[in-house]
Formats: structure tokens, sequence, C-alpha cells
């Protein structure tokens, strides 16, 4: 099945229905099986110790793996996160956009089930790996 919504598509998405949060995101590519995005790291995202918190890294894997979801179905607002699994494995750069690259692992007509990897820009090895799985609505 192609993609139903693409970088653009999904951007405006955003901005419509969570604009509180729409602008802290970028989407750099789109496809059937991955998406990247970004999170614009600012002051409001650290954490003491200089570095991105644990919520805003939580916040980027969960809005890709729902992108990911909804380029592949369609605008569906009500998709929901019904699981998540998240390993912080390094310290991320403090005021360094971080870049999550999604794969989709299964899409169901019920489940969706998406990997992110989590990196700080310009670094080769994850700061945080996550594995998310959506709930579809009904038609």
């Amino acid at each position: 099945m192609p993609i139903m919504m693409d970088a653009g598509a999904l951007t405006v998405f955003m901005k419509d229905v969570f604009k509180q949060v729409a602008d802290e995101f970028a989407i750099d590519h789109v496809s059937e099986t991955d998406l990247t995005t970004r999170l614009l790291v600012e002051d409001r995202h650290l954490r003491p110790g200089g570095t991105v918190s644990g919520p805003s890294i939580f916040a980027l894997a969960d809005v890709s793996a729902y992108l990911m979801t909804l380029a592949r179905i369609g605008p569906k607002a009500l998709a929901v996160t019904t699981n998540c699994s998240i390993d912080f494995m390094r310290k991320p750069e403090a005021g360094v956009n971080l870049v999550a690259k999604t794969r989709l692992l299964k899409l169901g007509k019920l489940l969706s089930v998406c990997d992110v990897l989590v990196f700080s820009e310009g670094m080769d090895q994850p700061v945080a790996r996550a594995s998310l799985t959506y709930a579809i609505p009904p038609k």
C-alpha cells in the first residue's frame, strides 16, 4: 500500500490537530516503510545536567510512530499509542536537534508497530531506541 500522506500533508495535519506542539517537530522524509523527523530542541526541552529530557525524547519517538502510521492510513486523529518501550542509551547533546529514524515493522487492520532510533544530529550512535504500537481506529 502506498503512502496516503506525504511530509507536507503530515505537517499540515499536525498544525491543524496538534497546534500546541506542531512547531516543535519537522518531517524530513516519508516513504512506505520509513520516516525521518526532528525535534527542534530549545531550552524547554533541556533538563539539569545539560541534556535533552527523557520526556522530550519520548515525545519525538511517539510523534514519529504516529506520523509513520498516518502516512500509511491517512488522517485519522484518533490513532492512539497502546504500547511503548524505550531505552535511553546515551546522553544527547544539549541544544542540538534530535533526529528520529522510524521504521514501520507491521501495519495491520487494527495495529501498527514501529521501531524508532533517536540520534543527536551529527552523532553516529543512537541516544535512544523505542518500540511503539499504535491502535488504528475502525473505519
